[in-house]
């Protein structure tokens, strides 16, 4: 016979199991009992509608939290609805409602991102195994937009080894899937995952899932992609085991495979898309330099990220740069519904402002060497170079007032690509191709020009050369560059001329989008555009570590900016690619170098504008110039002891500015003159080096 001891061994041993459930049947009948639908349910356990069918017909049973929230219900119920001699309430009783609880205005609680995704709050020792969101929110929070029907769950989630799938706002989902066939079928049927097209000709973003390394492995993936080729080109070979599932159940990959940025995809139904992105973690999915520490955050945060990212810019289908592409196309469709005169049938048909559905060769000279169109036509007339500035003035050209000051001070532009997209003429029909034209600066192109005659300031860089120096004849320019010629008051006659006759301001809802998004998230960080210059300057200090969850979005939407307009002239990649042969990126519309070369231009025509503004207002020269940012010699360590304010206390018009909207400047870095100098004197360029200071130099920079 058992000893007592024995006894309560057992029973104890009975308590610390897991918490057990009704049968799926009288789950069933409980919640039908309280008068509650199935999606009702799934809304107050934040989760999807065939995940409760699930839970009632047996398929799958709820993790831990959403497991004691579910089995605390039930408890309720099965106290209210026996299984005997109680009816079931009548049609015209009022359902029982079921609770969740308000979420906290202001921050929120150690835990509470993770913890309100169920109904009521879990168990602390139960609780405690979900990675908790970052509890470190901005006080001033931006409202959430208006979630669509059809996508209840957000535009992505993060998957993790346990089953979880991690969405916005806090969301855990309960994934069954095994393998990739199952997690894409998951995903599009049941998920709730996905987001609303952002132009009404456009189409839904494909559902984003996030692998981490535990739930890549779980379904059949490596760890780790490894080759010899370049990380960015590596993928899983065609005779994987997961590539062959795939193929297996009717899904396809697209050109790039299996890589870390997978689509996996079916013909469209009718209009219904079937495609659902995949990202995996360990194959560095998320850049370093595009989402600094994203990677390794819990699954939590990386959705919180991601999912800021996806509201205000899109929802990531590859890199930053990619994603910037992507908007493009997003916000400006290539076609749009026509009616046919003839079969009164609407039809795809050309979306007016956009850049259409062919690729377009460009004129040569904006095209680069290895394309088809200049080694077919054997052209040798030079090309465009519209480059971002890397110059350092001549240190024979500093005067002993300059060496004597204390400090190099840098400063940034905020974003300066994007302020120079503001209001941007493009073209957006073929070149035509004219001789001796007359310049007119409101057609956007390329011109021949001699600008070498242009004389300008020596401590100043020349406007119309990314390195600084002046032009030693006729060369290749876009129209802004040749423009800011003539607002200098010399003449300009171009010899050639590669024009667009049908124009537009293409890129103005990407800009507006963007900006939107830079500004949101800079003022969820604490700097707002109604900071005064030192507040402005105070608040910069700090904003990094308000939120690093926020600080990341705040990267990656700057790393959107540029590797945006850094696709729209993308090079061949890959040891194999020969000389004339045509590549992947050509066979985009969005393939433009000439608008790349109108931003880039305008940008750097931008920043020349406010060098020669702040000579005229301070007598101050620039030291060096890196693209956006530029270093100043100052008698102070902030820029308040250099920029031009007038007697009131306001900033000058025409130069520098601090501020947080694009093209305004902020700090960038601070060093003593002497470290500046000695940098010059040996051939380095300081922008590249003042914020980090003490940086490992470049070779052959």
């Amino acid at each position: 016979m058992a000893s007592e001891e024995e006894l309560f061994a057992s029973v104890d041993a009975l308590l610390e199991e897991e918490p057990q459930l009704p049968p799926p049947a009288e789950r069933a009948r409980l919640r039908e009992a309280a008068g509650i639908t199935q999606a009702r349910l799934a809304q107050a356990l934040k989760t999807t509608t065939q995940t409760v069918k699930n839970y009632e017909n047996g398929r799958s049973e709820p993790k831990s939290p959403r497991l004691e929230a579910y089995q605390r219900l039930l408890r309720g119920w099965s106290e209210k609805y026996p299984a005997h001699g109680v009816p079931a309430p009548s049609r015209q009783a009022p359902p029982q409602p079921v609770v969740v609880p308000p979420e906290p205005e202001g921050p929120e609680p150690e835990g509470a991102a993770s913890t309100r995704a169920s109904v009521t709050t879990a168990a602390p020792q139960r609780a405690a195994r979900r990675p908790a969101a970052s509890s470190r929110r901005p006080a001033q929070q931006t409202p959430r937009p208006v979630s669509d029907a059809r996508f209840p769950h957000g535009p992505l989630a993060v998957l993790d080894a346990d089953g979880s799938a991690y969405g916005v706002d806090g969301i855990v989902l309960d994934c069954p899937a095994t393998s990739v066939p199952e997690l894409v079928e998951w995903t599009l049927h049941e998920s709730g995952v996905g987001a609303a097209r952002l132009h009404r000709n456009g189409k839904d973003s494909d559902p984003l899932i996030v692998l981490t390394a535990a739930a890549a492995v779980k379904l059949g993936l490596p760890e780790r992609l490894e080759g010899p080729e370049q990380r960015r080109n590596l993928r899983l070979p065609d005779d994987h085991p997961v590539v062959q599932q795939v193929k297996k159940a009717k899904w396809q990959l697209t050109q790039r495979g299996f890589g870390p940025w997978a689509r996996v995809y079916r013909k469209a139904n009718g209009t219904q898309r079937q495609c659902v992105q995949l990202a995996v973690l360990s194959w560095d999915a998320l850049d370093e330099r595009s989402w600094p520490g994203v990677a390794e955050m819990e699954p939590a945060d990386i959705a919180r990220v991601l999912g800021v990212y996806a509201r205000r810019v899109i929802t990531p289908r590859g890199s930053t740069a990619v994603s910037g592409l992507e908007l493009m196309t997003a916000l400006r469709p290539p076609t749009r519904a026509v009616r046919d005169e003839t079969t009164g049938n609407w039809v795809p048909g050309h979306n007016p402002g956009s850049l259409g559905t062919e690729p377009m060769d460009p004129a040569p000279p904006e095209a680069t060497q290895e394309h088809p169109v200049v080694v077919g036509s054997g052209w040798k007339g030079g090309f465009l170079n519209e480059e971002a500035y890397q110059w350092v003035r001549d240190v024979d050209l500093l005067s002993d007032e300059e060496c004597h000051l204390p400090y190099a001070v840098g400063l940034d532009l905020n974003t300066a690509f994007l302020a120079a997209a503001a209001r941007l003429t493009v073209g957006l029909s073929a070149p035509d191709h004219f001789h001796g034209p007359q310049f007119n600066p409101k057609i956007p192109g390329s011109w021949l020009v001699d600008l070498s005659h242009v004389e300008l300031d020596p401590r100043l860089p020349s406007p119309f050369t990314p390195t600084g120096e002046r032009p030693d004849g006729p060369a290749w320019y876009q129209t802004h560059t040749v423009a800011y010629a003539q607002e200098l008051g010399y003449n300009v006659q171009p010899l050639e001329a590669y024009l667009r006759r049908e124009t537009g301001a293409y890129l103005d809802p990407w800009h507006d989008r963007l900006k939107t998004a830079y500004l949101d998230t800079l003022a969820d960080l604490g700097v707002t555009r109604d900071l005064d210059d030192r507040a402005f300057l105070a608040a910069m200090e700090r904003h990094k570590d308000a939120d690093p969850a926020l600080a990341a979005v705040l990267g990656a939407i700057k790393a959107t900016v540029k590797g945006g307009i850094g696709k729209l002239r993308e090079r061949p990649q890959g040891r194999r690619y020969r000389e004339g042969e045509r590549w992947p990126a050509l066979e985009r519309p969005t393939w433009r170098p000439d608008i790349r070369a109108a931003v880039i231009s305008r940008a750097r025509i931008n920043m020349h504008r406010k060098l020669l503004n702040m000579a005229k207002l301070t007598g101050l020269y620039p030291l060096a110039v890196l693209s956006d940012c530029v270093v100043y010699p100052s008698p102070g360590p902030s820029p308040l002891d250099f920029l031009p304010y007038a007697a009131s206390g306001k900033p000058q018009p025409g130069g520098f500015r601090l501020g947080p909207s694009p093209g305004l400047a902020k700090p960038e870095g601070v060093q003593e003159m002497l470290w500046a100098v000695d940098l010059m004197e040996k051939g380095y360029n300081p922008a590249r080096h003042i914020k980090g200071g003490d940086a490992v130099l470049d070779e052959g920079e």
